[in-house]
């Protein structure tokens, strides 16, 4: 089958090497918002559609037989434009959604909001609020390296945030976080220069427990800021926060577009390509 991958994602590699290994015939379409992309095998194809009728206008001239976006979980602009572009042209769609943090056993007490502007008027309201006693958790052999990363980062009150929101997501946390002292970590550099009293840190996934724990106990971070992402790649944060007892904004996802098959992960993506293939032309042998 011909398949478009709308990608950015590891999954979305995992998806194309996975597709392509059994002779799928697959392009993968990244939207130039980061860099230097990790690119996935097969076909690649750079830069957005133009809207929706951009996409309607490349589904019907390249006519490829489903969709799959394998965008990332807050994505929201491309799902909503692929769903109506699939819709329109009569393209079978599915989303490959990996699952969220919010089954995991810490997740009740974290801060849940519903976008960006909630996640940056209640993490500053954590930074002013009265500090808490520092709890440590995990086994006793653990707990001397917890100790030591937070006695580097001096006996000071841990008031500092740590913004793992994406460069394109940090608008709404400059005003309420201007005077606080915040790590903004993303792959890439943002447009606009961050306040002054930030600092940013560039790097990208998977991270460690301990280099996590080492981060957020150097800067004595207080509140960490994220979006529920899901994953393995990036879940070593809440590990370390866990520990460290370190307070959690997490940002809700937006929901899955309708008219979109919901998949899990690459296996299931793979699944349904079987269950909607198309019929191929009639046998005229006589």
């Amino acid at each position: 089958m011909r398949v478009l991958v709308l990608g950015g994602t590891a999954d979305a590699r995992r998806l194309a090497a996975e597709l392509g290994a059994q002779g799928h015939d697959v392009t993968t379409s990244l939207a130039g918002a980061t860099s230097a992309p990790l690119l996935p095998p097969g076909r690649v194809r750079t830069g957005g559609f133009g809207g929706v009728a951009g996409l309607v206008a490349w589904l019907r001239a390249d006519a490829p037989d489903a969709v799959i976006d394998a965008t990332h979980p807050f994505a929201a602009r491309m799902s909503a434009h692929a769903a109506d572009a699939c819709a329109e042209t009569g393209t079978p769609l599915a989303r490959l959604s990996r699952p969220g943090w919010a089954d995991r056993p810490d997740s009740a007490g974290w801060r849940w909001v519903d976008d960006h502007d909630a996640a940056a008027r209640v993490a500053a309201g954590l930074i002013t609020a009265p500090a808490a006693p520092t709890k440590l958790h995990g086994s006793s052999a653990d707990l001397p390296a917890r100790r030591a990363a937070l006695r580097r980062g001096g006996t000071g009150r841990p008031d500092g945030v740590l913004l793992t929101v994406g460069r394109q997501s940090v608008g709404p946390y400059r005003d309420p976080l201007a005077d606080a002292r915040v790590y903004a970590r993303m792959t890439d550099a943002p447009d606009a220069p961050l306040p002054p009293g930030w600092t940013l840190l560039t790097a990208r996934g998977p991270f460690a427990l301990d280099d996590e724990v080492a981060l957020l106990g150097s800067h004595r971070i207080g509140v960490l800021v994220t979006k529920d992402s899901g994953g393995d790649a990036t879940a070593a944060k809440l590990d370390a926060a866990a520990e460290l007892g370190i307070a959690v904004v997490m940002v809700r996802r937006p929901p899955s577009p309708k008219g979109a098959a919901v998949l899990a992960d690459v296996a299931a993506a793979a699944a349904w390509l079987s269950r909607i293939r198309r019929p191929g032309p009639p046998d005229r042998r006589p």
